[in-house]
């Protein structure tokens, strides 16, 4: 009088056809679990590297504009201009020249006229750098690609600008040359010091 083993097993544990329904449960998992956790995560990272960019352009402040040379020689008569808005003038800045020319520059250094305009002004300041490009033990003191070489040259550090608002530079070479040949741009870089 007792049941059979192969009858017990098919009463107490019914298997149904489970072909069909094994995806149709996994899809339901996922579709329940999986893509709001995955939208959730997508969101946070998409939200972390939009911060992430804010933040550093916020962080960094720093500007730097270069403007070609024609021809690549360079006009005594020719200066660039530059300008920029400046706001936070409680910040203290690092004033670069930026400065790009190739192997066939005859010279070690650089002479230039930089100019300032400050914002409701008429006046034009002027001061003179001498811009140390190569020296004799080293060559070329910039970074190079393949005959290329630009120079961030610190000219003004820790400097301080009284007046917000839109500034204006503008840079003139005066070496003996002119035209002056293979400078390729010349720039100015202005960066908060943190």
């Amino acid at each position: 009088m007792g049941i059979r083993r192969n009858n017990f097993r098919r009463l107490i544990y019914p298997i149904p056809n489970t072909k069909n329904l094994i995806p149709v449960l996994l899809s339901n998992t996922i579709q329940k679990n999986y893509y709001p956790i995955m939208n959730s995560i997508k969101l946070s990272i998409n939200f972390f590297f939009i911060t992430l960019a804010l933040y550093s352009c916020t962080r960094t402040g720093v500007f730097e504009k270069n403007v070609p040379i024609p021809a690549h020689e360079w006009q005594s008569a020719y200066e660039p201009k530059i300008e920029f808005d400046l706001n936070d003038t409680t910040a203290v800045y690092n004033v670069y020249i930026v400065l790009r020319h190739n192997n066939e520059y005859a010279y070690n250094n650089l002479w230039v006229k930089a100019k300032v305009k400050e914002p409701g002004s008429q006046e034009w300041k002027s001061q003179q750098y001498e811009l140390p490009l190569a020296n004799n033990n080293k060559g070329w003191l910039g970074t190079g690609m393949d005959d290329i070489f630009e120079h961030r040259i610190l000219i003004q550090p820790q400097t301080r600008f009284t007046k917000a608002g839109k500034y204006e530079y503008m840079v003139q070479q005066i070496m003996r040359d002119d035209p002056l040949l293979h400078v390729f741009n010349v720039g100015l870089r202005i960066e908060k010091v943190q």
